[in-house]
């Protein structure tokens, strides 16, 4: 018997079907690698924006702490501050009803701290109340010493009578000082 199956449309349909998968195996890879790209390009979108964030988040958390910082700075005097830091420690004095000026300014070499000797008169409560706002103030002051002594005849008057005059010469050294 003879064969009556046409063998020419199945070899095109074949050629066809083998045409139309390559197209389609093509296009699939193509589509695959559109997909990783744009995977690939939105991590690295996503990577930019939480970088964005976090800069935006510290300049945040930088002006929230600005007034902190500038009132941290108040603490420490600069090598060019030390005349605003001199003029503070003798404001102190009037307040406690006390005359002070300062004697002597020196950088300690061994620590880079700066050391000022300081002279007080008046009674001893109002130097006794110096003292206790020079231990207060912002700067982190060390006593090195403290040398008080009774003025023999000199007296003070104010309320409730007179008071004998005390002087006090304090050393000290200024260890929240930047060079």
């Amino acid at each position: 018997m003879q064969s009556n199956f046409p063998k020419i449309p199945l070899f095109l349909s074949t050629i066809f079907f083998m045409f139309s998968l390559s197209v389609f195996l093509f296009l699939y890879q193509a589509i695959d690698n559109k997909n990783k790209e744009s995977q690939l390009k939105e991590e690295q979108w996503q990577t930019e924006m939480s970088r964005r964030e976090g800069i935006k988040t510290l300049d945040n958390t930088i002006k929230m702490v600005e007034g902190d910082r500038l009132q941290l700075e108040t603490h420490f005097a600069q090598s060019s501050d030390i005349v605003p830091f001199l003029d503070t420690i003798e404001g102190l004095a009037p307040k406690a009803g006390a005359k002070a000026e300062v004697t002597s300014v020196d950088i300690a070499k061994d620590s880079n701290a700066l050391v000022v000797s300081l002279k007080a008169s008046g009674t001893f409560a109002s130097l006794y109340k110096f003292l206790t706002l020079l231990e207060n103030s912002p700067y982190e002051l060390d006593f090195m010493g403290v040398e008080m002594h009774k003025d023999t005849g000199v007296t003070t008057t104010g309320k409730g009578g007179s008071f004998p005059q005390w002087n006090v010469i304090f050393k000290m050294k200024l260890l929240s000082f930047v060079i």
